[in-house]
């Protein structure tokens, strides 16, 4: 038996994963082909079948799935060692990609990044906008905004602040529907809220305020777009204070609503913290970041 080459256990692991070609072969870069000449290739080097080729993909075998979680170590172990072999570069170039929820990308950050820009313009900056938990061990990003406490121990991490969260609306809105001034009176007018996600819903229940999915006339999972429906006066919505009050038309409503506020942190991986080129943005941002978080509301 000869020693498979890496990039066919790659393939492998990728198909495990994604249950097909076309997804692993979309998740990797390559073709569906190439995919599959791979997990042909494997299983020959192998001597064994690792899929049951099926119709609606492939199923791998239980010796794919014993298989499988040593091939997942080794690519922790191969990611970590990128890592500190980034950690090494001594100089100020190179690319930073920073993930961060898609609200803070589209609206907050562009703001931030034209002094750091300015600062360190040989540094390319990658933004990864997305409100799903980018792994920084794995390299899908260098920095994460986060608007939680990541947990995990390999990760160096900072508590920015707080944003406070507001109810508002257009004045176009309230011209034509009113303002209203106690929370019962939302239940007459258009919110703005999620589609399939319940975390408003939740969160209005833990401040004891009922709310339901059809009480939201308007819904959607893109918060940019729900925070765009707002501006077009469209309804109400639930936002951050500070783009409430950096928006022309947008105002804030019901002060008496205690809307719990957003963490915000900022998160790298420890190995990535000695790279001068990465830590010279987390600091960068950390300090932009901190300054828009601390900047009075109200």
């Amino acid at each position: 038996m000869n020693d498979p080459d890496w990039s066919l256990w790659r393939s492998f692991a990728a198909v495990v994963e994604t249950g097909s070609l076309s997804a692993a072969a979309r998740e990797l870069g390559l073709s569906q082909p190439t995919l599959g000449r791979h997990v042909e290739a494997l299983e020959q080097s192998l001597g064994v079948v690792l899929f049951e080729r099926t119709l609606t993909g492939f199923k791998p075998t239980e010796t794919a799935l014993r298989l499988y979680e040593p091939v997942r170590g080794a690519q922790r172990a191969l990611a970590e060692a990128a890592l500190m072999a980034e950690g090494a570069q001594p100089g100020l170039n190179g690319t930073v990609r920073i993930t961060a929820s898609e609200v803070v990308s589209h609206f907050v950050l562009p703001q931030l990044l034209v002094p750091i820009r300015a600062q360190f313009p040989d540094i390319a900056i990658e933004i990864a906008p997305t409100d799903s938990a980018e792994n920084l061990l794995l390299r899908e990003a260098d920095i994460a905004i986060r608007m939680f406490r990541p947990t995990q121990l390999e990760l160096v991490t900072r508590k920015l602040g707080e944003l406070p969260i507001v109810c508002c609306a257009h004045e176009t809105y309230l011209a034509r529907r009113g303002t209203p001034q106690t929370t019962e009176e939302l239940y007459g007018h258009d919110l703005i809220g999620l589609d399939r996600s319940d975390l408003l819903i939740r969160a209005a229940s833990g401040m004891g305020f009922a709310l339901t999915r059809d009480d939201f006339r308007l819904r959607t999972d893109d918060q940019p777009l729900a925070w765009q429906l707002a501006r077009a006066g469209l309804g109400i919505a639930f936002a951050q204070q500070g783009l409430v009050e950096t928006t022309p038309g947008m105002r804030a409503l019901l002060p008496q609503l205690q809307i719990p506020a957003l963490e915000v942190w900022l998160t790298t991986h420890r190995e990535l913290f000695t790279s001068r080129r990465i830590r010279a943005i987390y600091d960068a941002l950390g300090a932009a970041l901190s300054a828009y978080v601390a900047k009075p509301k109200g």
